[in-house]
């Protein structure tokens, strides 16, 4: 085939494509045990199903997406969705299976939304979740759960959305002879139109960046985090893994990747006042007097 005979793709339709695509929050990407091994587990990650149908409202509005579900002998879902993408309809289907639930309204559930995920990805929308590196993480055999946060990779991270700047107003200094404004008309004067600038400090020298006790870098980090995490875990602070989760969290916020291993520079610091943030809020919940209800 001639490669000049190709139909070069619609701008538009990349763009939703790339939107429908685009990683999660990581707060919102839940992990599940696969295989598990003692106290330790293979980590899968998913994602829930009234999560993609908020993408798919947020990127293509409600009117224009369609789900219809068909169940097969066997207890399994079929999902056929339904997009709108430019002047075309697309549709893609696939099969969910049945949860191991003791009541089958419960399993058929499962199915239900199970077929709706596994065809959206079809469509991009969460398909970057199966690229993601296995991870083994500490697990809790008496509660079954993870007890650990996994970190996601840099290409899981949604990039942060563009800020628009203050804008300020251009008012007009008074000039000298000028007519008095007519009633009901404020006349702004100069020094009210004045804007601050920034104070721009110094940059400060290594040594007074960190002291000589913070972690070197964040794999040392990551490691102190998870002793301090199961400390405050076994005094009944908090519980396993809530304190590596607000750390995660406050690095995201601030432009760092999930992947703590991979924080340097002003990233340690930032982990050490999220750290004190965290247990100063928890030590205070658990002093506070309970009321009767």
């Amino acid at each position: 085939m001639n490669a000049d005979s190709i139909m070069p793709r619609d701008p538009n339709l990349k763009t939703l494509t790339a939107a429908l695509a685009a990683p999660f929050e990581p707060k919102d990407v839940k992990f599940k045990p696969q295989m598990v091994k003692n106290n330790r587990c293979l980590a899968m990650a998913y994602i829930d199903a009234r999560l993609i149908q908020d993408r798919l409202d947020e990127v293509l509005g409600v009117e224009n997406w369609e789900d219809g579900y068909k169940i097969l002998p066997d207890g399994s879902v079929m999902c056929r969705l339904k997009l709108k993408l430019g002047d075309r309809w697309i549709t893609k289907t696939d099969v969910g299976s049945p949860s191991e639930q003791p009541d089958v309204g419960d399993r058929l559930k499962a199915a239900f939304s199970d077929a709706l995920k596994r065809a959206a990805v079809k469509f991009g929308i969460g398909r970057y979740l199966y690229r993601l590196p296995a991870q083994w993480v500490n697990y809790d055999p008496v509660k079954k759960q993870i007890a650990e946060v996994p970190q996601l990779p840099a290409f899981a991270i949604p990039k942060p959305k563009a800020t628009k700047p203050a804008v300020v107003p251009n008012v007009e200094p008074k000039k000298e002879n000028a007519k008095e404004p007519a009633a009901g008309f404020v006349v702004v004067k100069p020094e009210s139109q004045k804007v601050e600038q920034p104070k721009v400090e110094q940059p400060k020298s290594e040594a007074q960046k960190s002291p000589a006790n913070l972690p070197a870098n964040g794999q040392e980090l990551h490691r102190r985090l998870r002793e301090y995490d199961a400390k405050l875990a076994s005094q009944k602070l908090c519980a396993a893994g809530a304190l590596l989760a607000h750390v995660t969290q406050a690095g995201i916020k601030a432009g760092y990747t999930a992947n703590m291993n991979d924080w340097t520079g002003p990233a340690i610091p930032l982990a050490v006042d999220a750290v004190k943030e965290f247990e100063q809020n928890m030590r205070q919940a658990k002093s506070e007097p309970r009321t009767a209800a």
